[in-house]
């Protein structure tokens, strides 16, 4: 186990290496730590400035991405940075959020990058200059120019395309096969858009965001063949979409009435095992819960009794849930039942020497990971690696 910076999002894991970006004083830093034994390996920092509208932490929310030599990290104040694995060597560095005109969101820059042969793409949500004389928070008075996801030249950062009349969301771009093409889906703020992801033209779009200045979208959508997940937690709820390269089709939505809606994603993005969807739905506690609903049309199978958020993350035929309390549970992928096979509290977990507890630290809002079967589970304070092989 290990200290970690200020920060909210989980370390990603390459070969042997761990990456964490986190906030150490008035620097960005990406941590790099041997995965097997969390011995350190490199670092580098970054100077930031960023002070949170809403009083939440000033640190990093994304999780770097890595591919071969090259590792991104995309900073809460628009700093999107490639570096060598190897050994951190800084290959090349956008402010953002100065380039393209980025009036500060709610929460910050809270998406993370994606690496695409040579492209690495990210979503900015620019603004013209004239936005930049509105009061913070107002982002019912912004508009967008054109930015909503720009994708850079993975060898010298410079613009490839750009595509999107729309500003930023806290959900992160990723990529769908569809009738032989590859296109890149972003749920950005107001909807979600599909473009082709080598030529940045803009194929469709789907409205998707409740009326509430404050509603944000931050799930990523769920890709099942031809088929797109959305949710909120705020007012519409969820959709499915079935989608082809010219436009989408509703499968089913849900009412308007939040008591039948069928999931409220908020800040966890839900899983899908065969034909059922697992996840947390609800917005804050106690009007939260973890739940099961049939994909093809929202039925709502079982939901537990727990009235706080979580995350999960597939392993084979059983999910590991996370609870923002620090339950760790181990449960089947059961669509009749929820059906627990084993919990650990990670707050009364021994971790420190001599088996004294430090506490990894509340609130635990980063889903965990597994890699070469280690389990990296992070709270506000500390990342710990469970072996899982034994």
């Amino acid at each position: 186990s290990t200290e970690v910076g200020t920060s909210y999002g989980i370390g990603a894991v390459a070969g042997n290496r761990y990456f964490q970006h986190e906030r150490v004083g008035d620097d960005e830093r990406l941590r790099v730590l041997a995965a097997d034994s969390g011995n350190p390996l490199w670092h580098h920092d970054q100077e930031v400035s960023y002070s949170d509208l809403y009083g939440y932490n000033n640190g990093p929310r994304d999780t770097p991405a890595v591919d071969g030599d090259d590792v991104v990290t995309f900073g809460v104040a628009g700093r999107l940075t490639c570096r060598s694995v190897e050994d951190g060597r800084l290959k090349w560095a956008r402010d953002t959020n100065a380039d393209f005109g980025v009036i500060q969101n709610f929460f910050g820059v809270g998406s993370s990058a994606l690496i695409h042969d040579d492209l690495v793409i990210a979503m900015i949500g620019g603004s013209p200059s004239r936005d930049r004389a509105i009061p913070p928070g107002m982002l019912d008075r912004v508009s967008p120019n054109g930015t909503a996801l720009v994708a850079f030249d993975r060898s010298t950062g410079k613009e490839r395309w750009r595509v999107g009349d729309d500003l930023a969301s806290y959900s992160s771009p990723r990529l769908i096969e569809v009738d032989g093409s590859t296109l890149v889906l972003l749920l950005a703020r107001s909807g979600l858009l599909a473009a082709d992801v080598q030529t940045g033209r803009l194929l469709w779009t789907y409205p998707f965001r409740a009326k509430s200045l404050e509603s944000v979208n931050a799930m990523v959508p769920v890709v099942i063949g031809n088929l797109v997940f959305l949710s909120e937690c705020y007012e519409i709820g969820s959709v499915l979409l079935e989608v082809t390269r010219d436009g989408s089709r509703v499968v089913w939505k849900d009412p308007d009435s939040r008591r039948e809606q069928s999931f409220r994603a908020h800040w966890a993005t839900p899983v899908v095992h065969d034909q059922w969807l697992f996840g947390s739905s609800g917005r804050n506690e106690p009007d939260s819960d973890l739940r099961c609903i049939e994909l093809a049309t929202g039925r709502v199978t079982w939901s537990d009794s727990r009235r706080s958020r979580c995350s999960l993350m597939k392993v084979g035929d059983h999910f590991i849930v996370l609870d923002e309390s620090g339950l760790l549970q181990l449960i089947k992928t059961d669509p009749s039942e929820l059906d627990v096979v084993g919990s650990l509290d990670l707050e009364s977990l021994p971790i420190g020497e001599g088996g004294v507890n430090f506490g990894l630290g509340r609130p635990y809002w980063a889903a965990p990971i597994i890699s070469d079967g280690r389990l990296y589970v992070r709270g506000s304070r500390r990342v710990i690696c469970l072996d899982l092989r034994r």
